[in-house]
């Protein structure tokens, strides 16, 4: 009996030191990154931090799911915006997009359409001249869709600067952080699994540090699930209410309006609502839809042909695409064959959960098996994309904390090794992709998860003779 008290007092010993000394040694791993004069030239250290990072997560997940850790919404958030706080005031090193979310946004302040031309062809204003000569492909007309424009009005609302525009994004997605613990809570699910996206490196170096937009459709698409999740009580009586599906169908669109990625989630979302409200689900969608594009038209048909040149000839650290294109000798084959491959495999995991919510499980197991459909499906984009860029892994990030997984993890962090081309472009103005790299972002989630099951599978008794 003094054994076993003496334990349970050494466990929880232990998990109050873990409770504690987590966020602390999380904050100061991203004080050393944030204080670096320049991130591009210090990219082994980014990858050795991040590493500790994801480790102190994956620390995280398993002191937490054996009731050894409990952060409340308060301190996940908090902690949250100390990380956020550390880089929302240096200039974006790793990236340079947002030098033309700013132009786009401030454009459209001036009553500018942002699809109308490309920057190359406009003379900019003088309060602009500096962001407008750092975008990248000025040739091309912008290629965000009409939600992420007015997001980027918005930040540039603040103050038509690069740190405004920072603080704006930074702030919606500590607003998805919150979004997180309140779905967490209906899918009865503990709060405290929101730190695997609230103090992961991705988001805070790729949103707060370089001002990436992805956080902001990803807020809305959970906000999409959050109303159907809300209602989930009313959702199976006889007369659920309208609105919660009308608002939830219009936040989807405003997310897939941000980047594409959410509307390939449409199914999901849509065999979670009850038969008799899918109408208003569907009419929230589509009035939204037409709402945000037709402003821009006509315009907005320009966007297509950068689109278009983005499907046909953008490529980076995609080791699937590379393998297939050497086996078939040609780029666009290779392509068409990701495409069919991500297109079954999408299908197959809608069906999958088709046939699940067809078996009569109750709503908050329905919204549960959508979270692992979206993780899987995100995982699958990732895997066979031509072009992985580091804040592309954000769309699986996002859905961590519902379905966590060795294989999530690791290539949530995977992505950062990718980082390595900016040592010799920095330097040298040359970008040379590695394909040990490339290979090594690829399989380690492959890796991560091969090992896993063979442990679980391990872990599992042997059945006795006769059994």
């Amino acid at each position: 009996m003094a054994t076993a008290k003496k334990n349970l007092t050494i466990t929880a010993l232990a998990g109050n030191i873990v409770t504690v000394a987590l966020p602390v040694f999380l904050i100061s791993s991203c004080g050393i990154l944030a204080v670096q004069p320049e991130l591009r030239l210090a990219v082994p250290l980014l990858i050795g931090v991040t590493a500790l990072m994801a480790t102190l997560l994956t620390l995280a997940l398993y002191c937490g799911e054996r009731a050894k850790v409990l952060w409340s919404p308060a301190v996940i958030l908090a902690v949250g915006l100390v990380l956020r706080l550390l880089f929302l005031f240096s200039p974006p090193q790793l990236s340079d997009d947002i030098y033309r979310y700013l132009w786009d946004g401030s454009n459209l302040l001036r009553g500018v359409n942002p699809y109308a031309a490309s920057p190359s062809v406009i003379t900019p204003l003088p309060g602009l001249k500096a962001v407008h000569s750092m975008i990248n492909h000025p040739d091309y007309v912008t290629i965000y869709p009409p939600t992420a424009q007015l997001v980027f009005a918005g930040g540039a609302a603040t103050g038509g600067t690069i740190t405004g525009l920072k603080a704006f994004l930074a702030l919606l997605d500590l607003g998805l952080c919150a979004l997180l613990v309140m779905l967490l809570k209906r899918l009865e699910m503990p709060a405290w699994r929101a730190v695997l996206y609230a103090w992961n490196p991705l988001p805070v170096l790729e949103i707060a540090g370089s001002g990436h937009v992805d956080g902001a459709g990803l807020a809305m698409l959970i906000g999409s699930f959050c109303l159907l999740a809300m209602d989930r009580q009313s959702a199976s009586a006889t007369a659920p209410r309208r609105w919660p599906f009308l608002l939830s169908g219009a936040l989807l669109a405003c997310a897939g309006l941000v980047k594409l990625f959410p509307l390939v989630l449409t199914p999901v979302l849509f065999l979670l609502v009850p038969n008799e409200r899918r109408r208003h689900f569907a009419a929230g969608f589509i009035a939204t839809l037409a709402a945000l594009v037709l402003p821009f038209l006509p315009h907005l048909v320009n966007m297509t042909a950068s689109l278009d040149a983005y499907a046909r000839n953008w490529e980076f650290a995609g080791f699937a695409f590379n393998t297939l294109r050497t086996m078939t000798g040609s780029g666009t084959i290779a392509r068409l064959l990701l495409s069919s491959c991500f297109l079954l495999v999408a299908v197959g995991i809608i069906l999958r959960l088709a046939g699940s919510i067809n078996h009569g499980l109750s709503p908050v197991n329905r919204l549960r098996q959508a979270m692992e459909a979206c993780y899987a499906i995100a995982m699958a984009l990732l895997l066979l994309t031509p072009t992985l860029q580091p804040w592309y892994a954000l769309c699986l990030a996002v859905f961590l904390p519902f379905c966590a997984g060795p294989a999530g993890l690791v290539l949530c962090w995977a992505v950062f090794l990718t980082y390595q081309v900016q040592i010799p472009y920095f330097i040298l103005g040359q970008w040379t992709e590695n394909p040990q790299v490339t290979a090594a972002v690829f399989l380690a989630p492959l890796t991560a998860y091969l090992l896993s099951r063979a442990l679980s599978g391990a872990r599992q008794p042997t059945a006795e003779p006769g059994q």
